[in-house]
């Protein structure tokens, strides 16, 4: 029965080549020399076959176009990839559209409704980006999506150069998708990726090895340019065209090599035989641990309990508006166009199930809504037990702490109330509001809180109160100027977790004065678990202080893999300059005032209009406190009391 399929399909494409004649013929020549001399042979059949130099032979299949291995191939004629195609042949109207994009022509109106939707290769188009994109018509005024990326936005191999910057390793973040099966991804692994130095206009394939990892961007360079650095090419990792060693062979894909190389070597069989034995590649599942990877527990209109950002010593009920790549738009339930938002990330310490407030005693604003869609049960980054019976913190002590509102600065702080389950109420000495409405929520363990003297420990310029005037700042002096006393030493957690963060690192980071914003930076200092972040391209002023185990950090390459816009380095003018010094105003707060340009911005301070929400510290992160050594005015202080 195949047979006879086979000898009218043969039939048919007989009637077909004598029908176009001279046409065919000139095709096949003009073909044969845009492919240039050798590289291609001249069609002899409706389906393409090519040789290479003698060793690469593929075929067309006739009814879906996909190229393969010629031996591979259905029949003894080789004109299908398999036997659904041979089946499904007989259907003119396919057969014509084959035809027709085989010889160059337009298929017809027709044929063209039955063409597959081509795969699209933007990653940006996850399915949990779409589902997060669906719910009918944008109310009046509602931004729209921001998670759109252009293909033609930054690109970190551009940046990342030939190599001297360093990306931080995917296994420093413990948080990000992939992170626990990027294990079989380092340098010397081979991969099958696009050829773009084949001179065929078909996409074939060849072998390169990772040279330098960045993330997931690697510098690869194919097999066979040994220690010759100058074809080497930056690629994401996680895109579809990323296969490990033997994909092209088991799916009848060409593996065609440069054609820079094609005098090195006279048998490429050999060749890469003896190359490969004993070499590493990529699990046979990796795309679908990619895919895996993107799924998230949060949905469209899930409510959360999330930090004001009016009023930072409460919560609201906010709702889950969008959901990319585990980045959260949340937005309050009260905001009638759905304007009033901002961004975290599910594990950031600002957000909590529905009732935690209650259930620690924080502050909470009711809201009048009552259908409520509940999330699930998650505790994201869950913190540890604390035995709050023995000696503990109490009002009154000071500290030093994070300026939620100028994160590039570690400023003297007092523990203005004690929550249950460890969490404590801080304020920041001198720029405290009357009503205690910027107070903000840490837990003991947070890594945004130090002891006295961590600071001048190590080397880090500590901001003293302001209107404070007995310069320049001691502890020992301040303590006995408020009559006050410091926190103990041991009611901070002091472990560091090796989290392999080196300084010069490149990587992408949440702008936490705007959240909404992830740009490149880069890390410029280690204190501890301690990471100084660098906006590239602004200055130090903007810096920020995170932890090393933050949600907000992201290696090289994540806003690619999720879909997520990112910021490109600052220049001396343009749209990102501009984007990022926008502070939101708090109008209970501050009074408005004139935008000033970008050259006159100061660094964000207490006194300025409030930015957008705070965003480090609220709430109970898992996190563990750096290892702390008492100073010497400490010892000082136990003799005096």
């Amino acid at each position: 029965m195949l047979d006879g399929l086979e000898e009218e399909q043969s039939s048919c494409s007989s009637r077909s080549r004598s029908s176009t004649g001279s046409s065919a013929s000139s095709l096949e020549d003009s073909d044969e020399e845009e492919l240039g001399g050798g590289r291609l042979a001249q069609l002899t059949s409706p389906f393409t076959l090519i040789k290479t130099n003698g060793q690469v032979y593929t075929s067309t299949c006739e009814m879906c176009g996909m190229v393969g291995v010629r031996d591979a191939f259905y029949s003894k004629t080789k004109r299908f990839c398999n036997v659904s195609c041979s089946r499904s042949f007989s259907s003119n109207s396919k057969k014509a559209s084959v035809l027709a994009r085989l010889q160059g022509r337009p298929p017809t109106k027709k044929s063209r409704v039955l063409l597959k939707h081509p795969v699209t290769t933007k990653l940006g188009t996850s399915p949990q980006n779409q589902s997060c994109q669906q719910g009918g018509a944008r109310k009046s005024g509602e931004r729209p999506p921001q998670a759109a990326v252009p293909l033609e936005g930054f690109d970190w191999g551009r940046y990342l150069g030939d190599g001297e910057m360093t990306g931080a390793p995917v296994s420093c973040f413990k948080h990000v998708s992939m992170a626990t099966a990027w294990a079989a991804v380092s340098e010397g692994v081979r991969l099958e990726v696009p050829n773009s130095d084949s001179g065929l206009t078909m996409k074939v394939y060849w072998i390169a090895g990772i040279i330098k990892l960045a993330g997931f961007e690697a510098l690869l360079r194919y097999e066979g340019f040994d220690g010759d650095s100058s074809r080497d090419f930056w690629l994401h990792l996680c895109v579809p065209d990323i296969h490990p060693v033997g994909w092209c062979a088991s799916g009848g894909q060409p593996l065609v090599p440069p054609q820079s190389l094609l005098h090195k070597f006279s048998n490429w069989r050999t060749f890469l035989i003896k190359r490969l034995t004993g070499s590493k590649t990529l699990p046979p599942d990796f795309s679908s641990q990619v895919q895996d990877s993107l799924h998230v527990p949060f949905k469209r209109q899930m409510r959360v309990e999330v930090v004001d950002k009016t009023h930072l010593c409460r919560t609201r009920v906010a709702l889950v508006e969008q959901v990319i790549g585990g980045r959260l738009r949340l937005v309050y339930e009260e905001s009638a166009d759905g304007t009033d938002d901002f961004w975290c990330h599910m594990y950031s310490p600002l957000i909590h199930n529905i009732g935690w407030s209650r259930s620690i005693g924080h502050r909470f604003k009711r809201s009048g809504e009552r259908s409520w869609c509940w999330s699930p049960v998650f505790v994201p980054g869950q913190v540890r037990e604390v035995d709050q019976s023995s000696a503990w913190f109490n009002e009154g002590m000071k500290l030093e702490a994070i300026d939620p509102l100028n994160l590039s600065s570690i400023s003297v702080a007092t523990v203005r109330k004690v929550l249950a389950d460890g969490y404590l109420m801080v304020g920041i000495d001198g720029s405290e509001a009357a009503d205690g409405s910027d107070w903000f929520c840490y837990h003991c363990t947070s890594p945004s809180i130090f002891p006295s003297g961590f600071c001048e420990i190590n080397n880090i310029d500590l901001t003293p109160p302001r209107g404070y005037t007995n310069l320049p700042f001691r502890w020992f002096q301040y303590l006995k100027d408020t009559k006050s006393v410091a926190a103990p030493v041991n009611l901070f957690n002091k472990e560091v977790p090796d989290h392999g963060f080196r300084p010069g690192m490149k990587l992408e980071a949440v702008d936490l004065m705007e959240p909404r914003l992830v740009c490149v930076a880069t890390v410029t200092q280690i204190i501890h678990r301690l990471l100084r972040i660098h906006f590239d391209g602004w200055e130090d002023e903007y810096d920020q202080w995170v932890d090393c185990e933050s949600p907000d950090l992201y290696p090289v390459g994540w806003c690619q893999l999720t879909g997520y816009q990112l910021q490109p380095p600052a220049v001396s003018t343009g749209k990102y300059r501009a984007e990022r010094t926008t502070w939101t105003e708090v109008k209970h707060l501050v009074e408005p005032r004139p935008a000033a340009r970008p050259s006159q911005r100061s660094p964000p301070s207490r006194n300025q209009p409030r930015p957008s929400r705070a965003s480090l510290g609220c709430g109970g992160h898992r996190t563990h406190g750096a290892p702390f050594r008492i100073p010497p005015w400490w010892r000082d202080q136990e003799h005096a009391t």
